[in-house]
């Protein structure tokens, strides 16, 4: 079923992930499928309509910076600082996951990928489902991300229990995925943010040695 987004609606997309259901929602990127990502269940069946390798992780989106705790375990300095300087935006950071954080997300490498997107209609979609949710693209693996409504009930028909429409996708590219574990970051995929521009921030910053942060890491 499609609806469309708006400020009524979200009280029935909030029911729908409590309740454990899988929802497609516009992203500040493309389409992706949402669910609670600590409900094991939810995560599992976003894999079997996806066809999605075991082996490929499970990104998550967050309403608010403060729901980094909820995920990451003592976020790097590295990992602090692209917070600050690109988020709300298109980056996604990954991190070490904290313990409570399904095997079905990080698929037993004890990492998580985590995005704050930079769009109001976008948080405030997540906000109202709890603060976080799944995101991985709304597609079948190895074919195109749905940029509309429309592709993502072409793709799955009545296998998602709610198709919120917001219009077409913003982007034409997938966020970029920067591993942020440790004090030299690594591109994983280059996006919306280019690689060059990450450096640039960088190297603004530290010459190469990032500095500590003691006491303003996100816990």
């Amino acid at each position: 079923m499609i609806i469309p987004q708006t400020n009524e609606s979200l009280a029935r997309v909030a029911d729908t992930v409590a309740r454990g259901g899988v929802i497609a929602f516009r992203t500040d990127t493309f389409y992706g499928v949402g669910a609670d990502p600590f409900n094991v269940t939810a995560v599992r069946r976003i894999k079997e309509l996806k066809g999605r390798e075991e082996s490929k992780p499970i990104l998550i989106v967050i309403g608010d910076r403060d729901q980094v705790r909820r995920f990451i375990h003592k976020p790097s300095p590295t990992f602090d600082l692209l917070a600050e300087k690109f988020w709300p935006g298109p980056l996604t950071l990954i991190g070490n996951a904290k313990g409570g954080v399904p095997d079905e997300i990080t698929v037993s490498t004890e990492t998580v990928g985590v995005r704050l997107p930079g769009d109001d209609k976008v948080r405030a979609l997540i906000e109202a489902c709890g603060g976080a949710l799944t995101a991985t693209s709304a597609n079948p693996a190895h074919e195109a991300p749905a940029k509309t409504a429309a592709e993502v009930h072409a793709y799955f028909g009545n296998q998602i229990d709610l198709i919120v429409d917001d219009g077409a996708a913003r982007s034409d590219q997938p966020s970029t995925v920067v591993d942020a574990c440790a004090s030299e970051p690594r591109l994983i995929r280059e996006g919306v943010i280019a690689w060059a521009e990450i450096q640039k921030a960088l190297n603004r910053v530290a010459r190469g040695v990032l500095p500590s942060r003691s006491g303003r890491g996100l816990g």
